[in-house]
């Protein structure tokens, strides 16, 4: 479990691809001590287990069902990565509830100065607009960000100075894929109700009905 609060970038140093599965070594820009082998880290948000370790530096494997959800697909050497390790039972949740499990790939649409900070626009599928509401909460690249606005298939976020510092985001252009994860709580809610949405009958009490019996 995660918080999305990025605690800094790292530098990827090592790729290594077989067929749709990925292994790859990043190297952190601040300091990650005593990394542990199988901890998690979130690495641009996607939940990776640690196979190989070393000082301020790990290997993990991505499978192809990683691959497939997320852009990790598009990292090169040298490119940069958001870096979270996993929340500590009693550490202080200042983002939100982050499984590091990515829903989909949102894309940037476009970018606009609102005051020192800057405010996104990113467009992803459809069906994930049921748990993107206006002031909750969404995980793009593994930072937790408050939705300033949003529609069925679009969001805008705006992105503070200190964030676009410790963040990969000040490098995001239009037309860049950005790993998205939706609000843990209203993901469960939404699969909680689906019983009873689907029992469900239409009310036999309609305009129509009403009028016809005199009111």
């Amino acid at each position: 479990m995660f918080t999305g609060l990025v605690q800094g970038t790292g530098k990827v140093t090592a790729l290594t691809r077989r067929g749709a599965q990925m292994r790859l070594g990043v190297r952190a820009d601040f300091d990650l001590p005593r990394i542990v082998l199988g901890e998690s880290i979130a690495v641009n948000g996607v939940c990776l287990t640690v196979e190989e370790a070393a000082s301020n530096a790990f290997f993990a494997y991505a499978s192809a069902e990683t691959m497939e959800k997320t852009n990790l697909g598009e990292l090169a050497m040298g490119s940069l990565v958001n870096l979270e390790r996993a929340l500590a039972l009693g550490d202080r949740l200042g983002g939100h509830l982050v499984s590091g499990h990515v829903d989909c790939l949102a894309r940037v649409e476009s970018s606009a100065p609102a005051g020192e900070s800057v405010r996104y626009t990113l467009a992803f599928p459809e069906r994930f607009g049921v748990f993107v509401v206006e002031k909750g909460s969404v995980c793009l690249d593994g930072v937790s960000l408050t939705v300033n606005a949003c529609g069925q298939d679009w969001l805008s976020v705006n992105v503070i100075p200190a964030t676009q510092a410790e963040t990969t985001i000040d490098g995001w252009c239009a037309g860049r894929a950005v790993n998205m994860e939706c609000d843990l709580i209203g993901k469960y809610v939404a699969r909680m109700l689906e019983p009873f949405a689907a029992k469900s009958k239409p009310s036999a009490i309609t305009e129509e009905f009403l009028r016809n019996h005199g009111f």
